[in-house]
């Protein structure tokens, strides 16, 4: 199943899908995984009802790695988002190859020739392009690409997100999204009222990493998140 297509299937059960982000390290807070299998952390909470994953595979920064998607992709059988700072077609197939249903291309940190590129070269291979953006001039190069798949990210990724974003930038950006895009509002979500401010502001699904991460009882977390549409 495509990556969009199972978030489209939870939103017509009347709920907002929330991604979680797969990430071992995240450079604001450290160490998030304490321990924990993050295979066994992505089954628990696609039994929780996570109908997509989000798995970081960026090494240097977040700790993540190519064999980690493939393990999570084996290990669920549900759609899977690759994130990393692509930067060339080879890493695009290598992300194919390990089972990602879909790949991040994010405008902040690519320049748009090479983006447009990258875009058109993961239709090609049947992979789902989820275009990133955190302004005006981003939403509207989104727009011309034709992005259906586009996600607003709420914190500076060009900073490695160290800043404290809120979901206000998606409230600020989604009014400007292409034209039936699927909206997914990226990172800053931690209370189920960031998730229904989002919500509000026309996302569609809401990718939490941290917030869950951190959370005494990652279940319950999840459930709270998942709020009606």
């Amino acid at each position: 199943m495509k990556f969009s297509r199972a978030i489209i299937r939870e939103n017509a059960r009347g709920f907002a899908a929330v991604i979680p982000d797969i990430k071992c390290v995240s450079p604001k807070h450290g160490d998030l995984l304490r321990g924990r299998d993050p295979v066994e952390t992505a089954r628990l909470l696609v039994d929780c009802g996570a109908p997509v994953l989000s798995v970081v595979t960026e090494r240097k920064n977040f700790g993540g790695s190519l064999t980690l998607l493939r393990d999570i992709a084996q290990a669920t059988g549900v759609p899977v988002l690759a994130k990393d700072f692509f930067a060339s077609e080879a890493a695009i197939e290598e992300a194919g190859a390990m089972g990602a249903s879909a790949v991040l291309l994010i405008c902040a940190t690519t320049k748009s020739d090479l983006l447009a590129r990258l875009y058109n070269h993961a239709q090609t291979l049947g992979l789902e392009p989820l275009v990133e953006v955190c302004s005006v001039e981003e939403m509207q190069f989104a727009r011309q690409l034709g992005a259906q798949l586009v996600g607003i990210n709420n914190r500076n990724i060009a900073t490695l997100e160290l800043d404290s974003g809120g979901v206000s930038r998606t409230a600020e950006l989604a009014g400007l999204a292409p034209e039936n895009a699927l909206l997914i509002s990226e990172s800053g979500i931690v209370l189920p009222e960031d998730a229904i401010l989002a919500v509000a502001a026309r996302a569609s699904a809401v990718l939490v990493g941290t917030a869950l991460w951190q959370a005494d009882d990652m279940a319950a977390a999840y459930q709270a998140l998942r709020v009606k549409l």
